[in-house]
């Protein structure tokens, strides 16, 4: 269990970094369990980042903890080997992420087995974000040798940075397939499917995100969409993209003021080992959202 709620907390906090400069800045909210909202009711793609951030999240922190022995019933990847390759062989601790995918598969799709459209995008966008992970693990080496030479190198496999997933998710989401419900009867009764809106596009892989609901445009407070609005928010005057002032402040205009910072300045190193610095006062434009 700590190691799933640690998943969740690093997956909102790479959610509010990628998110940080648009209109939606993955807000949460304190004392309510639905921590973002209202925002994730409907099924929008920023439903399907959140899903599946915070399930790909759940699955780095356990495989993480696994690796390094603060989990007990779990270790390192065995099955992962092979021969070796040349200069190299297999050693340290290769990440078990099958058995973090399975215990976030466990955790993340518990509630989603009703037969309904919400339960299907759920599902797909929370095992986007666990295949995101499988998908960019790599062979991480560590030399050995006299003086630090590199005449032999033992391997494991690794999860990336987890600043690699959001970045790759963050792409999906610019890139998420619109898809439309279908019903079908079936013995259990009725039962609701997802299929691309657009034939002409490929249709979505296990890799992408996907959504039948359009967002809000998050450019005023709305209670019911949980939109805060962007009043007051800080935007980038020199930017043509979602964080300038422009389309961040939704044609509404910005404020600028001046704000004074105290910084460390004219550092300079000493022999040996000391780093001494002035402190500077510098003034910086700020510019906010009307």
């Amino acid at each position: 269990m700590p190691s799933m709620a640690e998943g969740v907390k690093i997956g909102i906090q790479e959610c509010q970094h990628q998110f940080r400069g648009r209109r939606w800045n993955c807000t949460t909210i304190n004392d309510n369990l639905a921590i973002f909202g209202p925002v994730l009711d409907k099924a929008t793609r920023e439903s399907a980042f959140v899903h599946a951030i915070a399930s790909a999240g759940v699955a780095f922190a356990v495989t993480r903890a696994c690796s390094e022995g603060s989990a007990t019933i779990c270790g390192c990847d065995t099955r992962r080997k092979g021969p070796p390759g040349e200069g190299w062989k297999w050693g340290g601790c290769s990440e078990d992420v099958e058995f973090g995918s399975m215990v976030s598969r466990e955790f993340a799709d518990a509630r989603e087995n009703r037969p309904d459209a919400r339960s299907a995008m759920n599902r797909h966008n929370n095992e986007a974000g666990r295949v995101s992970i499988t998908d960019h693990m790599y062979l991480k080496c560590k030399c050995h040798g006299l003086s630090g030479s590199c005449e032999v190198k033992t391997c494991w496999w690794s999860q990336p940075d987890f600043r690699v997933i959001g970045d790759y998710m963050k792409d999906k989401y610019d890139s998420a397939s619109e898809m439309v419900v279908e019903k079908h009867r079936e013995s259990r009764g009725w039962v609701e499917t997802l299929r691309p809106k657009y034939t002409f596009f490929k249709p979505p892989t296990e890799t992408d995100l996907v959504y039948y609901e359009s967002s809000p445009n998050f450019c005023e407070p709305n209670p019911e969409t949980g939109s805060f609005g962007t009043r007051d928010r800080m935007c980038n005057v020199t930017s043509h993209g979602i964080d300038g002032c422009d389309l961040l402040c939704c044609g509404r205009g910005h404020n600028t003021r001046t704000e004074k910072r105290k910084e460390k300045c004219h550092c300079i190193f000493h022999w040996c080992c000391y780093v001494s610095c002035q402190e500077c006062t510098r003034v910086y434009d700020v510019h906010t959202c009307k």
